[in-house]
């Protein structure tokens, strides 16, 4: 059902769409990046590995960079907050195995240009994993509502895998995602054969050898019980909710929209004030936003359960602004010097050590 909306009926696509159900969007990405990294191995010999994206990827890359030994060129991306095909188009050498490119990023929300990539990746014979984790279960459905939506699935020549979540904007259970590949050819290296254990063979196709099935099966039932209709009518209420508050958010004269959201994320930074102190305060009134930088910035994932309250929103928001402007300063508790301090620290090896003892200290 998944691949028939991302584009497995379209011609171009090869007719041979295939994949698995995951945990989560990290083991889809990951499986993903596995299965690129062996079938480039098999195709061209390659053994040093590399893979390139924009900094808008999602973390789960350098997670798959770390655990598969992947060399990663992270590129900044363009004006207009989209990975930069020239930028990458650079980076790329005998040893690429996978560019990536987001449909759409999760800081800013914005789509980035994927046929401009599927082009640079099909003329190099190389991967291109398009992440739509977010935008797999609102992009087919917004397109076919009329709101404009550029290219993003299988229809596009180039792209060889994607990863996209149910458990998002599918509305199933916490823990369901898919993996789709082109063809069987790629699927196949993802999986892991053992001929030698005294076990007896042993052949998996995800990351954990035991899954739980009442999740796949709540995914199904999910999906089955919206149907077309339903996951039309959520999409066109949560992209107009979506309209409204960046509407909103753009009428705050000391505050600014970071690009141009294609979907239901709304970034919004400041020019004039601290705008973690302005998340410090809407978190006190119950908004739990989350924190972005570079450029230092909140955004808003817009759901069903946020179209009824877009105007509270909008309200909190321009009395935490006005808060904030005429009392700077961070409030007891608040996060606000901490992201400062973190994201001002030229040394990011320390920065990356005070995580792992914050994870460390808390799990």
């Amino acid at each position: 059902m998944t691949a028939a909306l991302l584009g497995s009926k379209e011609k171009t696509s090869g007719g041979q769409i295939c994949g698995n159900m995951t945990s989560g969007g990290t083991e889809s990405i990951l499986l993903a990046v596995k299965s690129s990294r062996d079938y480039m191995k098999s195709k061209k010999g390659i053994t040093r590995p590399e893979m390139i994206i924009p900094v808008s990827a999602h973390s789960a890359y350098d997670k798959a960079a770390q655990y598969f030994n992947i060399k990663l060129w992270r590129v900044p991306v363009n004006k207009n907050f989209q990975a930069d095909v020239k930028a990458i188009r650079r980076h790329i050498n005998k040893n690429t195995i996978l560019i990536v490119g987001s449909a759409p990023g999760f800081p800013h929300g914005i789509i980035d240009p994927i046929e401009e990539l599927g082009h640079l990746a099909s003329s190099f014979g190389i991967c291109f994993h398009v992440d739509l984790c977010l935008g797999g279960f609102v992009l087919p459905f917004a397109r076919e509502l009329g709101y404009h939506i550029p290219p993003f699935d299988f229809s596009v020549k180039g792209v060889s895998s994607i990863s996209v979540d149910v458990h998002k904007y599918g509305l199933a259970p916490k823990g369901t995602s898919i993996v789709l590949y082109r063809n069987h050819e790629i699927r196949k290296h993802q999986f892991v054969a053992v001929t030698e254990w005294s076990g007896g063979f042993y052949v998996s196709p995800t990351i954990a050898g035991s899954r739980p099935g009442s999740l796949i099966a709540g995914a199904w039932a999910a999906m089955m019980s919206l149907g077309k209709e339903g996951y039309l009518e959520n999409t066109k209420a949560i992209m107009e909710g979506s309209k409204r508050l960046q509407k909103g958010i753009e009428e705050i004269a000391e505050l600014f929209i970071v690009g141009r959201p294609d979907m239901t994320i709304v970034a919004f930074g400041s020019a004039v004030l601290d705008i973690f102190e302005v998340n410090d305060i809407m978190s006190s009134k119950g908004w739990h936003l989350n924190a972005l930088q570079r450029p230092n910035s909140i955004h808003i994932c817009v759901t069903l359960q946020h179209v009824p309250v877009v105007e509270d929103f909008l309200r909190d928001l321009k009395e935490s602004v006005k808060t904030v402007k005429e009392n700077p300063g961070p409030i007891s508790g608040g996060l606000a010097p901490i992201y400062g301090a973190a994201g001002k620290m030229p040394d990011r090896g320390m920065v990356q050590e005070l995580l792992v003892d914050f994870m460390d200290g808390t799990c």
